[in-house]
């Protein structure tokens, strides 16, 4: 849910590293680049929350709630799973990654790519059977983008418009640059030319939202949102089940799964599939290797995808003592990541190789990340302004979870850092609401998160994380030859030169030491055989409707 779309998110439930590992439905890491998840598959469900009736028609999936469904706010995985599902906007990406329109038909694009004219569908309708006009857009875009909602997301994927970030910061009422051709036309223009432009409206702030709704009940609306998606709420029980079902009228066709049961509750998601309670689940690191075996009842049935996803251990650089370079390299060097990738989590997931994913633009399979050097790490220690480890201040790691020791990889780089470096690092633990709200602000000295594309871009984290003006750079971070590749990057509407921009940008950034990019990661899960058409996207996109469950 980020970055987002989802994409926002991501990302993006709201779980830690490890669930990557120890099973979990959830897309992982969340949209904003906020990306712990807790621990869904361990303990037992609870008692009543289990439907367990033939599932004829029905897919079963396992899931956490939502921390919010209103998509002009939501910046994590979790959420975005339903949001995409519930809502849709101008533009979508399609299950081959293509951004493809979605409430609008056609689109237009000026000579200079500065102004997108869209034309909507006849035939897009919210749930509740109104047609959509042009005028839901342009108010949707500006209640995303208003100063009353202060969206932590609005101007990371709506400031490009003319007038947005003036009605964000109050100077102006409404965004000049969204204008109301007619009924079923809408026109944007944006402040430079920005080949990205197209994906940032796949991102749920540029969803469209019922604004008769939302006035009439501005604070529980999201319960049972009347949106325009495939897919309508009929039940939500907190920490029990969500239930969506199939819009009729969706209009790229009614869905063929008719309802999807969400179990919210918790419990060992794989125990309750081998129980033919789910149709989909996590595949944990106790059971990988029996996942893997082809020969065994999970293998017949055992999928892998790759996921636009990175996690990462981040840096606030004006708090000492991570205001000094060299103490961050020295950090970087003295972690050895591709020991824990293959030996504590058995190849499950894979040492990243710097800040862009496999498969995305511009990634390079040459590793450009600090290695292990423990040597090398206390010479960095050394030269730094602080000298010695004796000389730091005090150090927190902030991470999401609830456990006394943290995360076992966490545990493992604490015990590096003190036997390498002599340094002491104290794991504070938090609920997810709070360290976003901190991460958000600025306020962590150095914390475990992820990030999980919004849409398939390297500008949805290059630009989004570590330019020194974007409202999602959450370590201070100011490089003003980042900020200046970045700048360049956003116009440049030569595809190569563009990409080598980007490249250019990950380089110094990794060489800035701002985050240590610890792991690319993979969706391992077992999906029931009468499920056809299922996949793990590596990002967060509508799905449920390109499913088919054949009993």
């Amino acid at each position: 849910m980020g970055g987002q779309n989802r994409v926002l998110a991501i990302l993006l439930g709201v779980l830690a590293l490890l669930v990557l590992v120890v099973g979990g439905l959830s897309a992982g890491l969340l949209l904003t680049g906020r990306g712990e998840q807790g621990d869904t598959t361990s303990g037992t469900a609870t008692s009543g929350t289990t439907d367990t009736r033939p599932a004829s028609g029905r897919l079963r999936l396992a899931s956490s709630d939502p921390i919010t469904l209103d998509p002009h706010i939501a910046g994590d995985a979790a959420s975005a799973e339903y949001i995409v599902e519930i809502y849709s906007g101008l533009m979508t990406i399609d299950p081959d990654l293509n951004i493809v329109p979605d409430l609008a038909e056609s689109y237009d694009v000026s000579p200079d790519g500065k102004t997108y004219t869209f034309r909507l569908r006849d035939n897009a309708l919210f749930h509740s059977g109104r047609r959509v006009s042009a005028s839901d857009v342009k108010w949707s875009i500006e209640r995303a983008s208003s100063r009353g909602l202060q969206s932590s997301v609005g101007l990371a994927y709506l400031g490009d418009i003319v007038g947005a970030r003036d009605n964000f910061f109050g100077t102006a009422k409404g965004v000049s640059g969204v204008e109301v051709v007619d009924e079923r036309t809408v026109r944007f223009t944006l402040d430079a030319p920005k080949p990205y432009f197209l994906a940032k409206l796949t991102y749920p702030t540029a969803f469209v939202v019922d604004k008769e709704q939302v006035e009439s009940n501005p604070r529980n609306w999201t319960r049972k949102p009347n949106g325009t998606g495939p897919y309508k709420i009929r039940e939500w029980r907190v920490n029990e089940r969500l239930v969506l079902d199939a819009n009729e009228r969706f209009y790229l066709g009614a869905p063929k799964v008719k309802e999807v049961l969400y179990e919210l509750a918790g419990g060992a998601t794989l125990t309750r599939f081998e129980n033919n309670e789910l149709d989909v689940s996590g595949v944990g690191l106790q059971d990988i290797e029996r996942a893997r075996d082809p020969s065994s009842t999970l293998g017949k049935l055992y999928k892998s995808f790759p996921e636009f996803s990175i996690s990462y251990i981040a840096f606030n650089v004006t708090s000492p003592p991570f205001d000094d370079v060299n103490v961050r390299r020295a950090f970087a060097l003295a972690i050895d990541r591709k020991r824990i990738s293959e030996v504590t989590f058995n190849n499950m997931l894979s040492p990243a190789t710097g800040v862009l994913p496999p498969q995305l633009p511009g990634f390079t399979p040459s590793d450009k990340t600090y290695q292990f050097n423990p040597d090398a790490a206390k010479q960095a220690l050394a030269a730094s302004r602080y000298g010695s480890a004796d000389k730091l201040p005090p150090i927190v790691i902030t991470e999401v979870g609830a456990g006394a020791e943290g995360r076992v990889d966490t545990q493992a780089f604490l015990e590096q850092w003190r036997t390498i470096l002599g340094v002491r690092v104290e794991i504070r633990q938090t609920d997810a609401a709070s360290f976003f709200a901190d991460q958000d602000a600025g306020r962590l000295q150095m914390f475990n998160s992820g990030w999980i594309m919004d849409y398939p871009d390297p500008e949805d984290i290059l630009d989004l994380k570590f330019h020194s003006g974007s409202e999602l750079n959450d370590l201070n971070y100011k490089n003003a030859e980042v900020d200046d590749l970045l700048n360049r990057a956003r116009v440049e509407r030569d595809p190569q030169r563009r990409i080598q921009l980007y490249q250019d940008a990950e380089k110094k950034i990794v060489e800035d030491a701002v985050w240590l990019p610890l792991y690319f990661s993979n969706a391992h899960v077992v999906v029931k055989a009468e499920v056809k058409g299922w996949f793990e996207a590596p990002m967060v996109i509508p799905r449920l409707r390109f499913v088919e469950v054949t009993r």
